[in-house]
């Protein structure tokens, strides 16, 4: 755990990769429930955020 914090800290691919992929999969699901209307309506910006995020990290050192 203390592994995924410090490459947050130093900007290192891996761990921003997967908050971007965690957020991608928390938006969908936010997306595919039928039971909370906030959640299904922030869910296209989650999902948005979270791939413009995949996108920009990727450019990150390893």
């Amino acid at each position: 755990m203390t592994s995924f914090f410090n490459g947050l800290v130093r900007f290192r691919r891996g761990a921003w990769e997967m908050l971007a992929s965690i957020l991608i999969a928390l938006g969908v699901v936010m997306l595919m429930q039928p039971f909370v209307m906030v959640a299904f309506t922030y869910s296209f910006i989650v999902t948005l955020v979270g791939t413009v995020m995949f996108i920009i990290v990727s450019h990150f050192p390893e």
